[in-house]
């Protein structure tokens, strides 16, 4: 079991599967910048956020639901939690769901966060959270996600993973791939620059020959 000052964000999840460079400027350097992606999918949050509790026939919504979980270590808030009535009666079901600016990936980093959610419902509520769902804004369409016993190990596992890279205290060096095009803190982790066997001296020698070339 973590102590509360020793449980981190549920967000930090997403950022380490990722890209663990990321995470560590994040929530080890204390690093953020925003971009246009990062902007409207802070607008998305917040709107999931501010819309009022409902209640509705077999289903009460609660928005920014307040989550942590002691045993993985992990603290944070769901966008939306539906409680759907079921068999039983006086108990609601939670089904959790996360607000997403963009479109399904074909990674897990989406999965993963949604899951440590239902998985600090579980531990707070003592209810099976078996399964939620993903709403991405750019397809306006619910995924659906179960949490089976694959994504629980990789929840539980990434937890850890996190824990130790916290700890550690110490930033991955860069690897420029692809998607670093669409991170917000490009300008910070400068993968060019920082990439092995490529020394900071060489890259800034060659950006400086392109601010003097000739038009």
């Amino acid at each position: 079991m973590f102590a509360e000052d020793e449980l981190l964000p549920i967000s930090a999840l997403q950022h380490l599967l990722f890209c663990e460079r990321q995470c560590a400027l994040i929530h080890v350097e204390g690093l953020w910048a925003e971009n246009r992606l990062t902007v409207e999918g802070r607008h998305l949050h917040e709107k999931a956020h501010e819309g009022p509790d409902e209640t509705r026939p077999g289903v009460r919504i609660t928005r920014g639901l307040s989550l942590r979980s002691l045993r993985l270590g992990l603290v944070g808030k769901a966008d939306v939690v539906e409680f759907r009535a079921q068999a039983v009666v006086g108990r609601l079901a939670p089904f959790p769901i996360e607000y997403k600016r963009g479109r399904p990936k074909k990674h897990e980093a989406d999965r993963v966060q949604l899951c440590a959610q239902a998985m600090c419902l579980e531990e707070a509520l003592a209810a099976s959270v078996p399964a939620g769902a993903l709403y991405y804004g750019r397809t306006h369409k619910r995924l659906n996600v179960s949490f089976d016993d694959r994504l629980r190990r990789l929840t539980e596992d990434t937890a850890r993973r996190l824990h130790a890279l916290i700890a550690l205290g110490r930033t991955p060096r860069a690897a420029r791939e692809p998607k670093c095009e669409s991170c917000s803190l490009l300008h910070i982790c400068l993968p060019d620059a920082m990439a092995p066997r490529r020394s900071a001296t060489r890259y800034l020698a060659g950006a400086l020959e392109g601010l003097l070339a000739p038009p």
